[in-house]
């Protein structure tokens, strides 16, 4: 049986809902970011990128291209909502299907022809699906594997559909260009070049154990994808993988005491969203960005897994610490990953001490959610952020 890989990914997203709430907006260069120059835009409707402006582009430069940008704040709670309905679409034409991010899934489709038609019909009536469903539009990749499902779908922006067929594979890796496989960035590309890869197909020239020497298992990896050869399946369900927070300065902030009043905001949020998903993460990531844009991130693993503010802010402020005296930075950010969904049962080895004080944590924060969901995410404040009030 022929395997059917699908991967759909909505059309700007972020500004095509901020269009669609706003009809002063449609037709108009869209980019979706903090109000303040320093930020940088989370996306860029397709009107704006015809001046060159792009997500992760400083709202400074964007601005500069396109002085007639409308750059609006955006609204995550929105933007998950429509998620949620373009998910739900998927979920009807079959039962696998992993949500990579808020706006893109992958969908196997192999087998469902009796049920729906040609993948081609399939993919056509997703996208009806889903623009009934939203009022937005997605574009749509088919490939037998994953990472060539993804590059199809970026084929025929916006609102398109791009298929490679099985027997068509081989000779579309001759023709892509290296750095369009997801996980070649900028550091691998000059090394490639220096191999005399130019496209994906160029990587078999040398066997896998020449590029597992230079890149690692990595290469390996490499050495496979230009080859068309992805084992990885589409995960059902598609896990939450992390979740995290960061702010951009209007200005630089050297400030100790600011820096970790806002690692404890974030914490906050952080730690709200994974208890919302029922999970509990052990590693705990601290993100920093100097004003040259120099960056660097500082992890630690627990001994055990948490969805407590409280740790998550101390785990990262001891990671703030380690870096000081660090001088005037333009962004901080906190996140929490290695997620385990099920609760595991209580070891021999465990501590019961530590176990009934992890259990009095968890219901202190349940009853925080319960009260915040009812009267409002601000009713309650910790003490140490209403002394910086």
């Amino acid at each position: 049986m022929q395997k059917y890989i699908m991967h759909i990914d909505m059309d700007a997203f972020f500004a095509s809902v901020e269009q669609l709430d706003n009809p002063e907006l449609r037709g108009k260069p869209v980019g979706v970011g903090s109000l303040h120059e320093r930020s940088v835009l989370s996306a860029a409707s397709y009107e704006a990128r015809k001046f060159g402006v792009r997500s992760a582009m400083p709202v400074r430069q964007a601005l500069k291209l396109c002085p007639q940008l409308q750059v609006v704040s955006g609204n995550r709670d929105r933007y998950k909502e429509i998620s949620r309905k373009v998910m739900k679409v998927l979920s009807n034409f079959s039962p696998v299907v992993e949500q990579a991010s808020i706006d893109e899934a992958y969908i196997d489709i192999t087998g469902t022809e009796k049920l729906f038609g040609t993948p081609l019909q399939i993919a056509r009536a997703i996208k009806d699906g889903i623009l009934q469903s939203t009022g937005l539009t997605a574009s749509v990749g088919i490939a037998p594997v994953k990472f060539l499902a993804k590059i199809a779908s970026d084929l025929n922006k916006p609102d398109g559909i791009s298929i490679i067929e099985a027997d068509q594979v081989q000779n579309f890796l001759k023709t892509l260009p290296v750095e369009k496989i997801p996980g070649v960035g900028k550091k691998a590309l000059p090394r490639l070049r220096s191999f005399g890869v130019t496209y994906a197909a160029d990587l078999r020239r040398y066997p896998p154990d020449f590029w597992k020497e230079r890149f690692g298992e990595r290469g390996v990896v490499l050495y496979e994808k230009g080859a068309g050869i992805d084992p990885t399946p589409v995960s059902k369900g598609g896990a939450m993988k992390s979740s995290s927070a960061e702010n951009t300065f209007g200005e630089d902030v050297s400030d100790i005491h600011t820096l970790k009043t806002l690692l404890l905001k974030q914490s906050e949020r952080i730690a709200s969203d994974i208890r919302r998903h029922g999970l509990k993460g052990r590693t705990v990531t601290l993100k920093i960005k100097f004003p040259d844009f120099r960056q660097i991130t500082r992890s630690k693993t627990l001994d055990s897994r948490t969805s407590h503010a409280g740790i998550i802010y101390k785990t990262g402020c001891e990671l703030l610490d380690a870096e000081l005296p660090i001088g005037a930075i333009r962004l901080i950010g906190i996140g929490i990953s290695n997620f385990e969904e099920r609760s595991r049962q209580l070891s021999l080895l465990d501590d019961p001490g530590e176990n009934t004080n992890s259990k009095k944590l968890d219901q202190l924060d349940k009853a925080v959610d319960q009260v915040r969901l009812k009267f409002g995410k601000d009713i309650l404040t910790r003490g140490r952020l209403l002394e910086d009030e």
